[in-house]
């Protein structure tokens, strides 16, 4: 019988752990939360201080009696769940659950390593009731939100529909930027650019940038042609040589945030993705001989500290790969921003011994991909920073100011290892812009004109968020922390609030419509502010400063007048009727805009006398135009009418023509042919909703595939089509016929 159980949350962690601690440890697996707030109900008693009641999930009861049996066997029990908010109250849930007059333990493991394993067995801590109040207090709170505010938008919306304390502050940013992209209105502005010569090579590129000694704005091209006469017509001098050297600082270890940026940035990876991979490298993965490795430290974190063992290692890394010159003298320190917890290190490899290079055999594309991000990441914030040799020339002609930049890598410091991407990363001291070197010129030089670059410009919105910027957003503005950031991004996707246009979000009508709904009647409730103010008090609450139940208290106090404001103030969408300039082409009524379960549509004032309606779309210039009627060149089996694509509950659809005289219907093809009786392919639905692709001329053919079929010839075996394969973190793409795959090569 094993002296001691330790209960970790995944079997994978499980399997790892296993490994290390030997026979007189057994392991076992939570595999996430245990109990929960209850579905259907709201669970929490607000008249009796927030109370909150929890249930054990139906599919854990099982799990539960395992581990019961299993501490009843042992002499001392070690919770070993994740080392955060969300680690902390499975650790407590759990505790309550075994009810086993044993000594139960809490250990803290941020690398799942055999040193880190050891570490923690060595040093066991008390449950921390501060960090399971703060999770509790956040929990409650995404309830009462939830749970009383979604009901509303099912009423005056649609089914379905949610909004959520930091999700619906997400969507807010979103939806104002697409207000600023639509108000704004580009404003025309010219660059003047002259190919200059002095009295050694190479030539170079100066641009008039003042007039006067004031700084220019060029209009249009009039004033343009007028300005590159006045220059051609002067003389052209060097005023002024200013030489520099510039330095440029590595960038702290990853957090949570900005790993999730890198990869979106980097590999088009949704930061649910690039959790799920992290989470694996955290947990274990299969090293050869070795076994199982959990290859970094924990990935939910905001804080930039390291433990100076990793210091020490990854400096006498550096001095191996790179060179002495690229070890500082002192190590890197960086600062945590004020509202960032420090209970855990940077992310980093958990050895910087396991060279990218040398383990990527052993692991998935993705995976590889992700831990030489970390690895490259961390070796380079204790690297040297990157200098430049950097010369501006100043020149006039006559009462013009022009100006030449150029800029030479001198030493390529934390460079050598990782390449930062400026869009994310918060500035450090810039260097200008200016490729090369420009020429060995004296001040008082005249200069020769050799070329005109008159270029027009337009100034241009701000941009869509995009994931990486989006999540940037909510870290600097303090709303969510790094567990939260993945699931706010699926939230509003997943329910249609936004969609992606060229990667980047744009809130949909529905996204539009429950925002304005939600910002009308919450005003302050889903405000930045005020949603940040949250976050820190449960820091707070975190931290032991302050009692969750105040919390709770501060947040429910405005929120309850607010929401009985709302309930009968809200606008009913189900039942608004907007008038537009149409008329229905059967009876000459006016078309109105009505709102349905799969939103907007025209529909003829005149219902139920009649029943006309019609797909639209709006201009830019927000014009209502109806949709044309998609014609396949497919007619119906039942009335022989020409077949038209409609859109429905589950996307795209054919329809007769006729409808509603005639209410045939099928799916759309998808392009490809049945292997086995050469019929359409269609995209189907199995009765719980999950897409499957099948042959249309089933039931007389039965040919199914859960994989989506690719108009690709296989290379092996020449079958017409391959199948995609989606994985949890992957996709494969391989040949029904053969054993052909490959991994697929987009993101």
């Amino acid at each position: 019988m094993a002296k001691s159980l330790v209960i970790v949350e995944s079997p994978t962690k499980a399997k790892t752990l296993t490994k290390y601690l030997g026979k007189n440890f057994r392991v076992k697996a939570s595999v996430g939360h245990i109990k929960d707030l209850p579905k259907g109900k709201l669970g929490v008693d607000i008249k009796k201080g927030f109370e909150p009641t929890y249930v054990i999930l139906a599919s854990k009861k099982k799990v539960i009696e395992e581990i019961r049996k299993a501490a009843s066997q042992s002499e001392e029990i070690f919770l070993a769940c994740d080392p955060d908010r969300e680690g902390e109250a499975i650790a407590w849930h759990l505790s309550e659950e075994i009810s086993a007059k044993k000594p139960v333990h809490r250990i803290l493991m941020h690398e799942i390593t055999r040193k880190g394993v050891e570490e923690a067995i060595r040093h066991p801590q008390k449950l921390d009731l501060h960090l399971y109040e703060s999770q509790k207090a956040r929990r409650i709170l995404d309830r009462l939100v939830g749970y009383q505010v979604s009901p509303l938008l099912w009423e005056k919306v649609r089914r379905g529909l949610s909004a959520g304390r930091v999700q619906s502050v997400a969507l807010r940013l979103i939806c104002e930027r697409e207000k600023e992209i639509l108000a704004f209105r580009p404003v025309e502005y010219w660059t003047l650019d002259f190919d200059l010569e002095g009295s050694r090579p190479p030539p170079f590129t100066g641009r008039v940038v003042t007039r006067g000694g004031e700084k220019l704005t060029i209009g249009n091209q009039a004033e343009a042609d007028r300005i590159r006469d006045e220059v051609k017509r002067s003389s052209l001098s060097l005023v002024k040589v200013i030489k520099k050297e510039r330095r440029r600082h590595p960038p702290p270890p990853f957090i949570t945030s900005r790993l999730q940026q890198d990869a979106s940035q980097k590999f088009g990876f949704s930061p649910s993705r690039t959790m799920a991979i992290a989470q694996q490298l955290y947990e274990g993965v299969e090293i050869g001989e070795e076994g199982l490795v959990g290859l970094i430290t924990y990935m939910r974190t905001d804080s930039t500290r390291v433990a100076e063992s990793a210091i020490q290692e990854v400096r006498e890394e550096i001095q191996r790969k790179f060179g002495k010159p690229f070890v500082p003298e002192k190590p890197n320190y960086y600062k945590n921003k004020k509202s960032a917890q420090d209970a855990h290190e940077a992310i980093r490899p958990s050895s910087v011994g396991y060279q990218p290079d040398q383990i990527q055999k052993y692991l998935t594309r993705e995976q590889a991909r992700i831990y030489e991000l970390i690895w490259k990441r961390f070796v380079a914030s204790q690297m040297e920073s990157a200098v430049y040799d950097q010369t501006a020339f100043e020149m006039t002609a006559g009462d013009y100011g022009l100006r030449a930049t150029g800029s030479q890598v001198k030493f390529l410091g934390f460079l050598a290892a990782y390449q930062v991407d400026r869009e994310i990363e918060e500035k450090e001291e810039e260097v200008e812009e200016g490729e090369g070197l420009l020429p060995d010129l004296s001040e008082g030089e005249g200069l020769k004109v050799i070329g005109e670059k008159p270029e027009q410009h337009f100034t241009e919105p701000p941009p869509r968020y995009n994931e990486a910027s989006l999540i940037k957003e909510l870290e600097e503005k303090g709303i969510g922390r790094p567990s939260t950031y993945a699931s706010i991004v699926s939230t509003i996707l997943d329910k249609e609030y936004v969609q992606k246009d060229q990667n980047r979000f744009q809130p949909t009508r529905l996204g539009a419509i429950v925002n304005e709904l939600l910002v009308d009647c919450f005003p302050d409730i889903f405000n930045v502010s005020f949603t940040a103010r949250m976050e820190e008090e449960l820091d707070e609450v975190a931290e032991g400063n302050r009692k969750y139940k105040d919390a709770l208290r501060d947040f429910y106090t405005p929120f309850e007048k607010t929401l009985a404001q709302a309930k009968v103030q809200m606008k009913n969408i189900k039942t608004q009727e907007v008038k537009t300039d149409l008329s229905c082409e059967k009876c000459k009524s006016p078309m109105v805009i009505k709102w349905g379960r799969r939103g907007e549509f025209l529909a003829c004032s005149n219902y139920p006398a009649c029943k006309n309606t019609h797909e639209f779309h709006r201009t830019e210039e927000g014009e209502i135009l109806k949709a044309k009627k998609e014609v396949t060149g497919e007619f119906c089996v039942n009335c022989g009418s020409q077949m038209i694509i409609k859109t429905g509950r589950f996307g795209k659809f054919l329809a007769c023509s006729r409808y509603p005289e005639c209410k045939s219907t099928r799916a759309v093809s998808i392009g490809i042919n049945c292997p086995r009786c050469g019929g359409k392919m269609v995209e189907k639905r199995s009765r719980k909703g999950r897409v499957f692709y099948g042959c249309m001329n089933y039931p007389k053919c039965d040919f199914a595939t859960w994989d989506r079929p690719l108009k690709e010839p296989c290379p092996k075996c020449g079958s017409p089509f391959l199948l995609s394969k989606v994985k949890k973190t992957s996709r494969e793409v391989k040949c029904p016929a053969c054993d052909y795959s490959r991994e697929a090569t987009s993101p």
